[in-house]
């Protein structure tokens, strides 16, 4: 972890001296009642939280601006060879390893083959590199290792839960710049959730990425089956907040997202909910930090780049 300095320590004993789901609203408060999943548990930061990471972030934007023509040279997070703390991380230059963990209950239901993992770090890679449209970013992602674990209290896995706590506690490896993925059937019919990495300093036990087994390239969560979920998830993971955070007033903090009301669903083209507040910009529908259908996502923008390379080098 990298500068770890009063703002750092100061956000870490706020986020301690809460309990978790006292510190903020959680995604699914803002779900579509209507639909079969709902799409993201991971907690909002409160207002404060919030403020305080966009004050650290406006401070190292400066400098990072001043920096972009000295490019450091590429690594991983946390081994001193990728970002460097003031210095943009050149696109495609930060190798993010990933530790995946499939869950399945006693009956192996939940199972995922090597295809269907390597289907899904492709998606995380071609959303990341900008290949699916987008912008690029400095992440890329290599598949370590893969394990299984036949659990049917951790397969029914929910949100903040002790069955999520002892989970990770056993199969979580790598350090704070390693990605752990885990797979499960998730209770509260959840998509999945993250942690951000203003939480490591925290609670590093629990830090990583849950998703819904049924939300792989390929599998049963229609129309949330083509690995989006994981696209998104490690958005939170690399610390974007959903694009109608902070709602018409704040936003996401985020200069190229436009304002958003609240979340979006299916693929609402034109949609403009922060037009009575002359908030310029139709929805980020598109983006994959929005609510809409994977086949609806196909972007992050470049300010979300920034956004994700300055708080992974800070706290990660």
């Amino acid at each position: 972890m990298r500068q770890l300095n009063g703002l750092v320590i100061a956000l870490a004993t706020i986020l301690l001296s809460v309990p978790a789901f006292a510190q903020s609203e959680n995604g699914f408060s803002h779900a579509n009642g209507n639909a079969k999943f709902l799409r993201c548990g991971t907690r909002q930061p409160t207002e404060l939280e919030a403020l305080m990471v966009e004050e650290h972030i406006l401070k190292m934007r400066g400098k990072f601006k001043s920096n972009q023509k000295k490019p450091d040279k590429p690594g991983k997070p946390g081994d001193g060879g990728g970002g460097g703390g003031d210095t943009p991380s050149p696109n495609g230059s930060v190798t993010i390893d990933v530790y995946f963990h499939v869950i399945t209950d006693t009956a192996d239901n939940g199972h995922l083959t090597a295809a269907e993992i390597n289907a899904q770090i492709d998606v995380l890679n071609d959303a990341y590199s900008g290949g699916t449209g987008g912008a690029d970013t400095p992440f890329r992602f290599n598949l370590v290792s893969t394990d299984y674990t036949a659990n049917n209290s951790w397969f029914n896995v929910g949100y903040g839960t002790a069955a999520e706590s002892a989970m990770k506690n056993s199969l979580r490896q790598g350090d704070a710049g390693d990605l752990n993925i885990y797979t499960a059937n998730l209770g509260g019919g959840l998509l999945g959730w993250a942690t951000f990495p203003t939480d490591y300093a925290s609670n590093p036990a629990n830090d990583g990425v849950v998703v819904l087994y049924s939300s792989l390239p390929g599998g049963t969560a229609v129309p949330y089956n083509e690995g989006d979920t994981g696209t998104h998830e490690v958005g939170h993971w690399l610390g974007l907040y959903h694009t109608f955070q902070g709602g018409c007033k704040d936003g996401d903090f985020v200069d190229d997202t436009p304002a958003e009301r609240s979340p979006a669903y299916g693929c609402p083209v034109g949609r403009d909910s922060c037009s009575t507040r002359r908030q310029p910009g139709l929805d980020p529908i598109y983006n994959f930090m929005d609510y809409t259908d994977d086949s609806c996502m196909f972007e992050f923008t470049a300010d979300q780049a920034l956004r994700a390379d300055i708080l992974t080098q800070t706290y990660r």
